[in-house]
């Protein structure tokens, strides 16, 4: 069973500030400080950001789905802003899914915005099937929420100074 879900949200930055955050170790560092609720610890496992970078995602109690699993960034494309990862031990792989892909996707709009497409590919043993609930779009649009709030406070930082 293959499914996948998507978010999307406009960002009043430039895609180069968002790519900044998104496209690094950045984002792991800002929901461990900002979304305690959700993630406990993301620990980086091994490499510096890019591709084959291994982080271990520890989510907070009572947080659905797994308690934790690690991931390897697969793909980092810099000229079309891409990245991708995928769980490479525990977590969903425990659960039945035999891929759990997470893709960062931030586009241009105009110098002022950007889009930040988010999407989760997964495929799942169909003895497993009643776990496709467990995949949802919720933790990348609370991710996206903190990640805007937190370049907004830049950026007007920037423009104070």
């Amino acid at each position: 069973m293959f499914g996948k879900v998507e978010y999307e949200v406009e960002l009043q930055v430039a895609a180069s500030e968002a790519w900044d955050l998104f496209g690094t170790l950045e984002i792991g560092k800002l929901v461990s400080q900002e979304l305690p609720e959700l993630f406990e610890k993301v620990e980086v496992i091994e490499g510096d950001g890019g591709v084959g970078t291994v982080l271990k995602l520890t989510f907070a109690p009572g947080v659905p789905g797994p308690a934790c699993y690690k991931e390897k960034f697969t793909k980092i494309d810099s000229e079309n802003r891409i990245k991708e990862t995928e769980v490479v031990e525990g977590g969903y792989l425990e659960l039945g899914f035999t891929l759990f892909r997470v893709r960062f996707h931030v586009i241009e709009k105009s110098q002022e915005s950007s889009i930040f497409k988010s999407a989760i590919e997964y495929e799942l043993k169909e003895e497993n099937a009643e776990n496709a609930s467990l995949v949802s779009v919720q933790t990348l649009a609370t991710i996206a929420e903190v990640a805007n709030n937190y370049l907004n406070k830049n950026k007007a930082a920037k423009q104070a100074s």
